[in-house]
């Protein structure tokens, strides 16, 4: 690619002490070391109101967020496991955008005991509904067995964060590419509405 992937990293856990936010920073420096441009968007620092349709889009959260989300080629969007679903926030952030997502690739990050299939599969159709592409596999860890003292502890999730970053950053740049082509394009295609007219 000409110029770097752009990835987006989405902290959804609103706790202090987040595993979950251990995981993606750590999944964000990896992805930096292989030279892509990581932007790590975490709600404890930058809050976003509960989404609604008469207000939202004229919030200054979302006209400063907004930018952020139409530039990256990339999503990666931790979360906690709550109840067999997404946290609130990472709902809120995806209920506040949809065409911005067109063409471009979702990766998760899950923190769960139980595997967190259910909270992939739920990313996944939101991905599908918006357009997008997603890996086909997510990263999930057990919080006091994978991560302790606020840092990635276990071999194992050590070495799935070094596949997700690479298949992140391999898939993320063919994606990024096509779609780029795609807009300039004059073919037919999902991505043709999406063309500046």
């Amino acid at each position: 690619m000409s110029e770097p992937l752009n990835v987006l990293a989405v902290v959804g856990s609103l706790n202090r002490n987040s595993s979950t936010r251990t995981v993606v920073t750590a999944a964000a420096a990896r992805l930096q070391a292989l030279g892509c441009v990581v932007d790590v968007l975490d709600f404890t620092q930058e809050p976003l109101a509960l989404f609604n349709t008469d207000t939202a889009y004229e919030s200054d959260a979302y006209k400063a967020l907004r930018p952020r989300v139409e530039q990256a080629d990339v999503f990666i969007l931790g979360t906690p496991d709550y109840h067999g679903s997404m946290s609130s926030g990472i709902k809120n952030f995806l209920d506040h955008f949809w065409q911005e997502f067109a063409g471009k690739l979702f990766a998760t990050i899950v923190a769960s005991h139980e595997k967190g299939l259910t909270v992939t599969d739920q990313l996944r159709t939101v991905a599908r509904q918006c357009y997008a592409w997603s890996l086909p596999y997510g990263v999930s860890f057990a919080d006091r067995e994978d991560v302790k003292d606020g840092a990635v502890a276990s071999e194992g999730l050590k070495q799935r964060l070094e596949m997700f970053a690479h298949d992140v950053r391999v898939y993320g740049e063919v994606l990024a590419a096509r779609r780029r082509a795609d807009l300039v394009d004059t073919t037919p295609g999902f991505l043709a509405k999406h063309r500046k007219r």
